[in-house]
């Protein structure tokens, strides 16, 4: 891919993400595609990644890792107790991390952040293992863009340090409930965190997950919060969000 100097995204349903560097390096974050009833069937079959984010081990968000990183050998960033349960299953170019560290993945750098949420990974044999704790990240490309992927959590008070401290030009936070925030409490992060554009994830995708963007919305409304709701295979462009980015 020719590089084109801006950030694109594409949504690929649920919490699954590819972004395209301003060079065209490809970063998935929470590879869950095969079986992902919201994933496109065009956008099942990945043709290239060259670097991996793994917010927590559910499989949801886990379930294609394995499999995408024998066939790509992208360079992966995860919870060290996640890259410790990849590389048994044969997964190589492990790069482990944890809260509060940062490092360079290729074109992006990436800081990993808080989530509160559990972590198990489910074998298969249904048997659970520790898979650390659930996380998310910070990642900034090189020309400067900014995006906060949340990673399945429930508010806290702490997002309006991540806020201060990194900008985010791009916010992604779930908002489905049961399992994660719900409209209302995606609302509070979005004032924790001064979000000037957002995109929804991890709802839709099963029954139980009940939170709808247009609910979202005007909860937002007084905050000057613009939701971006992006439909699996939608593509993102940086040129949309121009006004945020740091030159």
């Amino acid at each position: 891919m020719e590089p084109n100097h801006a950030v694109q995204l594409k949504y690929l349903g649920h919490s699954t993400f590819l972004f395209t560097s301003p060079a065209g390096q490809r970063i998935l974050v929470d590879p869950w595609v095969s079986g992902n009833p919201a994933c496109p069937e065009a956008d099942k079959k990945i043709d290239r990644v060259d670097s991996m984010l793994v917010t927590h081990g559910h499989f949801d968000h886990i379930y294609d890792a394995v499999a995408l990183a024998k066939q790509h050998k992208p360079k992966i960033g995860c919870i060290f107790e996640i890259a410790n349960w990849l590389g048994r299953k044969g997964a190589e170019n492990l790069s482990p991390m944890n809260k509060g560290g940062s490092q360079q993945l290729g074109d992006i750098r990436v800081t990993m952040v808080d989530a509160r949420h559990s972590c198990g990974i489910t074998e298969e044999d249904g048997s659970i293992v520790y898979g650390g704790e659930a996380a998310g990240y910070v990642i900034e490309f090189e020309n400067g863009f900014r995006v906060y992927h949340a990673g399945d959590t429930s508010v806290f008070g702490d997002m309006s340090i991540i806020g201060e401290l990194y900008e985010p030009d791009l916010v992604l936070l779930p908002i489905g409930d049961l399992f994660t925030m719900d409209p209302r409490q995606a609302a509070y992060a979005c004032r924790l965190l001064n979000a000037r554009k957002v995109v929804p994830m991890h709802y839709g995708t099963f029954p139980p997950l009940t939170g709808r963007p247009t609910q979202f919305q005007d909860m937002v409304r007084e905050l000057g919060t613009e939701v971006i709701a992006l439909q699996p295979g939608e593509v993102l462009l940086q040129a949309r969000l121009a006004e945020t980015v740091r030159r």
